[in-house]
Parts: structure tokens; C-alpha cells; sequence
């Protein structure tokens, strides 16, 4: 078991910098508090962009040792961090369940994961290989030339990732990098950043070379745009909100992006689908962790026959949903914020003044609001088209496929659709048609297996992600051509 109390100082957490735990000299912190009970977890330090340009520079000098450790060892070390990871599962995941309300079972389930992904993270990095190409494979060219090709290192990879999930999220940035021979910036949520100190101590306990993995805590509007930019930032792999995605976008100038942004996943309900299962799926897939995830299913699309008998089932289903502490394993707890909750409202008393069937919910107790399910929903509600990123949920009837496509592709986001159908053909029409980076066919929308590609198109973002794909975009192919005599 490892001894997370280095990582703090009364209740003041460090930043790891050079393989050590160290103070800013900002003197400025910022209170971390639960969204379940208010009580303050902690601070977390709000570094100087003097600071975080040290903490980039010593991670650049670093990448040029890491880069030359063999990919065995690198792995290795990845091996190790992941059964750390397990090993502290409980510790960590009572903070995780803490700093963002998230339910025990689920904040436990997303260690295993972690430590999962950074075992398949290792091992894939292995199994990249490169390649010998003749020359006279193309015409023209005699046989004399022969590229080899390998696969090299970007450099410092900035990974940033988000509030709901600080442990998986920042782990999928940074085991792809680590293995390819980047090092890494760690730049967590300030709600969730206790959580992300834990695991870059987990790697720092591994045996992971000093500065290799360095982490940045501040204020985005003193740090944020500074690193982002920095020259010796070589790729910068982001998880959060459109806004800020689009803003990292905007800013950066020949700097490689993989950006995963927001979503408006629609589920499409055929007049032939199991409802039963489907209604099950849908309720999974829209309220766990209380719908903020980006991948949740964020409105219904279903066939008008069935769309009564549909709404009927997820109703029920909602109603049973518990609701509470996360401590107690309720799946509908706090939002992360007040704003949070505040927005979800907003969208809600849209809905109902224009007339949507409240079916369930529509309540707020503070930052919990209760699940809710509206039916007859317009395309001139707010909620047709905004992210809620709470639980509320959507039916919009429709009259054909061909409306559902329309509707679904309207949407400025392109994640994630489900289509539940017995019938395989109009189940691949349908999918050929979305806009979208992937479609589930009878199931909820969900990211992974993690092995499997994980696109975003529009507004959700950039580039793909999945193991194998986040290993090669934090990488790059670098040719080497011999040239031979022709003659001997």
C-alpha cells in the first residue's frame, strides 16, 4: 500500500515536479470542496506560469532519457502503476466518491478500468511495429532504396482532463503517451485534481524516471492559455467542454490535437425493438453518475407507434432510480456545482413552459436534481439540442427513419447514437447515415471497450482515441531511406 500523505501539507496538496512533491510560491490556493456535504476536502495549489514553465522545461529534459528506454521497460513501469492502482483502490476511490459525487460502486469500478487500460496500454506498446518498404514497389524505382520505418516520440505531451472522470481520463492520456516515450504534463480538473494528484503518485511510486510525469494545478484563466501555447508543449490531448475545446483549437498554431468534447447522443427506437431491453439500456445510459457523461444518452427518438408503450417502461424504470448520497451507492446524486444545476433547471423550466409532458422529476434540492423525463418534446425546446450534462431526458416522436436521421444529424455534436432495431439492414442504413464517430446497435451509448476506436466528428471534438489509436496519434512515423550501390 502506498503512503499518500507526501503528496500534502495541511490539507495543502503538491505538485509533482522532478519525481518530488513540491510547494508553489504562489501562496495562492483554491479550496476543493465536496458537492455532497460542502465540507472542504482540501487545497490544491495555484501555480505561476514561471512555475509551470519549469515544470515543462524539466519535463522536456527528461523526454530525451525516457525516449531511450526500451519499450519493455517502459512497460514495466506501466505494469507496476497498475497494480498500485488496485492495490489503493479503496483509499482512492473514497476520495474520487468525495471530490465529485460519484457513487462508491462506480468510482471503484472506474479504478479497475483504469488499471485495465494502463496494462493494455503497456502491451500494445509492444506489439507497434515498423516497417521495411522496397523502392521498387513503385514505379520507376529501382531496387536500390529501401525506407525503414519506426516510430518515434512527439515530445511533451499536455493532457488535460476533466472533472467526471479524473482517474480514467487522465490515466487514458497518460499511459498512450508514456509507453509511445513522451513525457507528460499533467494538467487536472481543479474539481477532481486530489483524485488526479493520487494516481500521478501511483505512477511516481512505479518507478516512473523523474519528470517524466509532472502535474500543473491553477486557474485556467492564469495558466490555462500559458501552457496550451507553450513552444515546448508538443501535442496536447484534452477532454472537457465544446467551449473550451474550441477555444484550445482556436489558440494553438501547428500544435497536433486530440480533443474529446461534448455530445447530444440520441437513441432511435424502431417500431420492432425489444422495448423492454431498450427502455432498460436507455434509463442505464442516460442517469448514471446522474447523466454527466459525454457519452450518455441524451434524448430518445422513437417511432410514434411505439412511442407510448416506450414511455410507459422508461418511466417506471426512472421512478425506481435511487436517488441521494453517493456514499450510499444512490445513482442520482449532487451535480458537480451550482451552475451545473442551475443550467439543468434552465432546460427543464424551458421544456415545461412549452408545453412538454413532465412524465417524471422536475424537482432540484439544492445541487440534486431529481431524475426527469419529459415526452412530446419539440424541436424548439431548448432540450432537443442543448447538452444537459444532468439527468433529464428527452422523447421526441417521430414519423419516419429518414425523420430520426434528419433530426439526429441537426445536432452541431457528433459522439455517439444508439438505434434499437431487430432489423440489421435498416439498422445499417440508419448507422451509415449518422454523423457520428460511433453507433451502437442495441445498446446504450458508451465509451470502450477501450481497444476499440473511439471518433468524434463536429463540435464532440478531434481525432480518435482507443489504446492502440492514442498510442499512434501521440507518435509519429519518421522514414529512414538507404540507399545502395547499384552496382557491387
Amino acid at each position: 500500500m502506498v503512503n499518500f500523505k507526501e503528496i500534502q501539507k495541511n490539507y495543502i496538496y503538491k505538485n509533482l515536479f522532478d519525481g518530488h512533491w513540491v510547494e508553489s510560491n504562489s501562496g495562492d490556493n483554491i479550496e476543493i470542496k465536496s458537492p455532497i456535504d460542502e465540507n472542504t476536502l482540501g487545497y490544491v495549489q495555484a501555480m505561476t506560469k514561471e512555475e509551470a514553465n519549469k515544470s515543462i522545461e524539466n519535463a522536456c529534459e527528461a523526454q530525451r532519457y525516457w525516449k531511450q528506454v526500451p519499450i519493455n521497460k517502459r512497460a514495466d513501469i506501466l505494469h507496476r502503476a497498475a497494480s498500485i492502482l488496485e492495490e489503493n483502490a479503496e483509499e482512492i476511490a473514497e476520495i474520487l466518491t468525495m471530490e465529485i459525487a460519484k457513487d462508491k460502486k462506480s468510482s471503484l469500478a472506474e479504478i479497475t478500468r483504469t488499471a485495465d487500460y494502463i496494462r493494455f496500454s503497456a502491451d500494445a506498446g509492444k506489439q507497434l511495429e515498423g516497417e521495411t518498404i522496397p523502392g521498387d514497389s513503385f514505379p520507376g524505382t529501382e531496387k536500390n532504396k529501401i525506407s525503414v520505418v519506426t516510430r518515434e516520440p512527439l515530445g511533451v505531451v499536455l493532457a488535460i482532463s476533466p472533472f467526471n472522470y479524473p482517474i480514467n481520463l487522465s490515466a487514458s492520456k497518460i499511459a498512450p503517451a508514456l509507453i509511445a516515450g513522451n513525457s507528460v504534463i499533467l494538467k487536472p480538473p481543479t474539481q477532481g485534481s486530489i483524485s488526479a494528484l493520487y494516481l500521478a503518485e501511483v505512477f511516481n511510486k512505479a518507478g516512473l524516471p523523474r519528470g517524466v510525469l509532472n502535474t500543473i494545478t491553477g486557474k485556467g484563466k492564469d495558466i490555462g492559455d500559458y501552457v496550451v501555447t507553450h513552444p515546448k508543449i508538443d501535442f496536447i490531448n484534452f477532454t472537457g467542454s465544446t467551449e473550451v475545446g474550441q477555444h484550445i483549437s482556436k489558440i494553438t498554431t501547428m500544435k497536433p490535437l486530440l480533443l474529446e468534447l461534448g455530445g447530444k447522443d440520441a437513441a432511435i427506437v424502431l417500431e420492432d425493438a425489444d422495448l423492454d431491453e431498450s427502455a432498460k439500456n436507455i434509463v442505464n445510459g442516460a442517469y448514471s453518475y446522474s447523466g454527466q457523461r459525454c457519452t450518455a444518452v441524451k434524448r430518445i427518438l422513437v417511432m410514434e407507434k411505439v412511442a407510448d408503450e416506450l414511455s410507459t417502461k422508461i418511466k417506471n424504470l426512472v421512478e425506481k432510480l435511487s436517488v441521494g448520497d453517493p456514499r450510499e451507492n444512490s445513482v442520482i446524486g449532487p451535480l458537480i456545482n451550482d451552475k451545473a444545476a442551475d443550467f439543468v433547471m434552465n432546460l427543464i423550466e424551458d421544456a415545461e413552459g412549452k408545453g412538454a409532458k413532465l412524465l417524471a422529476g422536475g424537482k432540484r434540492e439544492g445541487r440534486l436534481i431529481y431524475p426527469t423525463l419529459f415526452d412530446h418534446v419539440n424541436l424548439d425546446m431548448k432540450i432537443a439540442w442543448e447538452e444537459p450534462f444532468g439527468p433529464v431526458l428527452p422523447i421526441i416522436r417521430i414519423k419516419s427513419i429518414d425523420e430520426a436521421i434528419k433530426i439526429a444529424n441537426e445536432s452541431k455534436y457528433g459522439l455517439q447514437s444508439s438505434i434499437f432495431t431487430k432489423n440489421i439492414e435498416a439498422a445499417f442504413y440508419i448507422a451509415d447515415k449518422l454523423e457520428v464517430g460511433t453507433v451502437q446497435i442495441n445498446n446504450k451509448t458508451e465509451r470502450g471497450p477501450d481497444h476499440f476506436p473511439f471518433s468524434v466528428v463536429k463540435s464532440s471534438g478531434m481525432g480518435t482515441q482507443g489504446i492502440k489509436y492514442s498510442i499512434e496519434a501521440m507518435s509519429r512515423l519518421k522514414a529512414i531511406v538507404l540507399n545502395l550501390k547499384k552496382e557491387i
